[in-house]
């Protein structure tokens, strides 16, 4: 895969999770021209303001995890991670984030491929659970850990062969996160390693 493909993978997955959220803001504005209720307006406005809530939640999170969020430094602060993480998984409250990064920045490429990782492995958690994050800087390098359990976990095995290969054939958009996480752990010289498919907590490891 080249970066031209990459760049439309990563295009694709960032303009399908915006489709319903902003499908949401067009769809509220046009019932709002419509309504005269003022309660029905007021609901109106809410879904508006929940709708914008997501939209910018996305894409702060795909501005650091996709693109050059954090600014043209070596290393990103670690909050902006956490914030953005919050901000895409904690508007629902499906699913509870266990925060266990210390260091207050991180090399920009361990920012990316956390934040990756945690998106696949949040994915996982169809019905909602426990997702965990830790990363510390060690003496081979970043070394950082996803732990995602709830009642039901469901990888699908194409992101599994994903991020184990890296692309082999086609690849879909939504397996783009787990591409990008690959290939900078392999060009960082490190390895990365997950649970098995039976396991019932996944599992994820990267040392790089």
């Amino acid at each position: 895969m080249n970066a031209i493909e990459l760049a439309s993978l990563l295009c694709s997955r960032l303009c399908h999770d915006l489709l319903s959220p902003v499908g949401a803001l067009n769809n509220g504005i046009e019932l709002m021209a419509d309504e005269q209720d003022p309660e029905m307006r007021e609901r109106c406005l809410e879904l508006l303001a929940e709708s914008a809530r997501a939209s910018a939640a996305k894409l702060k999170f795909f501005r650091l995890a996709f693109g050059a969020g954090g600014g043209f430094g070596a290393e990103i602060d670690t909050r902006e991670a956490r914030t953005a993480l919050e901000g895409l998984f904690g508007a629902e409250k499906k699913i509870t984030l266990g925060w266990m990064v210390s260091a207050e920045k991180l090399p920009k490429d361990a920012v990316k491929v956390l934040l990756n990782l945690a998106l696949v492995a949040g994915d996982a958690l169809v019905r909602g659970g426990q997702l965990d994050i830790g990363a510390e800087k060690g003496a081979n390098g970043t070394e950082i850990v996803i732990r995602a359990e709830g009642p039901r976990l469901l990888l699908d095995p194409n992101l599994r062969a994903t991020l184990e290969r890296g692309a082999v054939g086609q690849v879909e958009p939504r397996a783009a996160g787990a591409w990008l996480a690959h290939a900078l752990i392999t060009e960082g010289g490190g390895k990365l390693q997950i649970s098995p498919a039976e396991s019932p907590v996944l599992l994820i490891g990267a040392v790089f």
